[in-house]
């Protein structure tokens, strides 16, 4: 699994320093601080000593924070509405959501062939959502 970092980007005029190496993914920025994600195998020795660069253990609020402000992060949740809009319209998920949240509160008796369509959503929609969770965990945020 990758691993978060975080370094505060120096400019001088003539460059802007960044850190070094393959498989870097810059993810955001959070009160100052660049976050990436690095291969598991960490970042190469040979950084540039105008920054410093400290592995990160996230707390649930920034990873919350970075799903919020990272493009990548907000990419995964674009295909995941897409792959599920494919499949569903907001219209067909909007009255399996209606019919399943009435019949659990009693107010609305299912009809047949209606429990079957709320199972077969759930479960395509967890399929989708386990799929941005690894997409995510390729990135390190879990």
């Amino acid at each position: 699994m990758p691993k978060i970092y975080r370094y505060q980007k120096i400019t001088d005029e003539y460059c802007t320093y960044i850190p070094r190496g393959e498989d870097i993914t810059e993810l955001c920025v959070l009160d100052g601080y660049t976050y990436i994600s690095a291969p598991e195998n960490g970042l190469s020795e040979e950084q540039p000593e105008q920054i410093s660069i400290e592995p990160v253990v996230l707390t649930p609020e920034q990873i919350e924070q970075i799903k919020a402000t990272s493009p990548h992060c907000r990419l995964i949740y674009q295909r995941m509405q897409e792959k599920i809009r494919e499949k569903y319209c907001d219209e067909d998920e909007k009255y399996l959501t209606r019919i399943a949240v009435g019949s659990l509160t009693g107010w609305y008796t299912l009809q047949t062939g209606e429990l079957e369509q709320i199972m077969a959503f759930q479960e395509f929609v967890e399929g989708v959502r386990e799929w941005g969770r690894a997409e995510r965990a390729k990135l390190g945020i879990c």
